[in-house]
């Protein structure tokens, strides 16, 4: 697990929810918990700071950290994504994505798959991404977002189940997210058995570990209705083992950092539609 990783997921989980700023010396506490040293985390938050997600102040001898607004921002969206329960009903549309944009715009052709992908599309072909989500307005934000690139958002049926599974197939590497799934699954059995009784640090590490371990998927799955996965699917079920396990660890480790940073954490409810 990357130190910078670490730092978001204890901000994305706790900090942000105490007006997102941290003392340097509570997140060395934090971060060695999780088995950062304490000059590997000044470092990194050195060259965080430097990249634009940190602002600094100083509070007599100690240095105040708080996350950028555009950090918060992708707090917000990956929180939502992470956390949204699976689609089940699905009225056989699919979200189309066209894009063309000049040939050197390589890197800002790479970010634009990335998002696509984070959205939840899959490529049909290297310029035609679908999804089987109703998420139209995403795809027209995504034109402002790459003024390069000319975006074209359609709605799209086949009319046949099977040729609509044929799609998912092709756009998504199913047998090998499915068998990811099952990894996970039987790598967690275990904790999540003994999660209600874990307390202070210990609670904390294995709470960062499933959320560092399980927010990687969302990149992979598309989130697909029912109707679209194949009969053996394991996805529904790691999800719900996730949050599981991430709600079951939540008091002890949300106890833990409170005590660290002496201030209470109250994490909002989340709201997040169906995706």
């Amino acid at each position: 697990m990357k130190p910078r990783g670490l730092i978001l997921d204890v901000f994305g989980d706790y900090l942000r929810f105490v007006g997102s700023e941290v003392r340097a010396g509570d997140l060395v506490t934090l971060l060695g918990v999780l088995g950062v040293e304490p000059p590997t985390v000044r470092m990194t938050l050195s060259r965080l700071k430097a990249e634009g997600w940190f602002t600094t102040v100083r509070a007599g001898r100690e240095t105040l950290y708080r996350l950028s607004d555009e950090i918060l921002e992708v707090l917000d969206e990956g929180r939502e994504r992470i956390f949204a329960p699976y689609q089940d009903a699905w009225d056989g549309w699919w979200t189309q994505v066209v894009f063309q944009m000049p040939d050197s715009d390589r890197a800002i052709r790479e970010q634009l798959k990335k998002k696509l992908a984070w959205l939840g599309f899959g490529p049909l072909s290297p310029s035609t991404w679908i999804t089987p989500r109703a998420i139209r307005q995403e795809g027209l934000a995504l034109t402002p977002e790459f003024p390069s690139a000319a975006i074209d958002v359609l709605r799209s049926r086949t009319e046949d189940l099977d040729a609509d599974r044929d799609l998912a197939r092709r756009c998504w590497d199913l047998t090998a997210l499915n068998t990811d799934y099952d990894k996970f699954i039987a790598d967690h059995e275990d904790l999540a058995a003994r999660s209600s009784l874990l307390s202070g640090p210990a609670a904390l590490a294995a709470r960062t570990e499933i959320v560092w371990t399980y927010r990687h998927f969302p990149f992979r799955d598309p989130s697909l209705p029912r109707e679209l996965r194949p009969s053996d699917w394991r996805g529904a079920e790691a999800h719900e083992m996730f949050l599981q396990i991430h709600d079951a660890l939540a008091p002890a480790a949300t106890e833990y950092v409170s005590s660290v940073i002496r201030d209470e954490i109250r994490v909002p409810a989340l709201a997040v539609k169906n995706m």
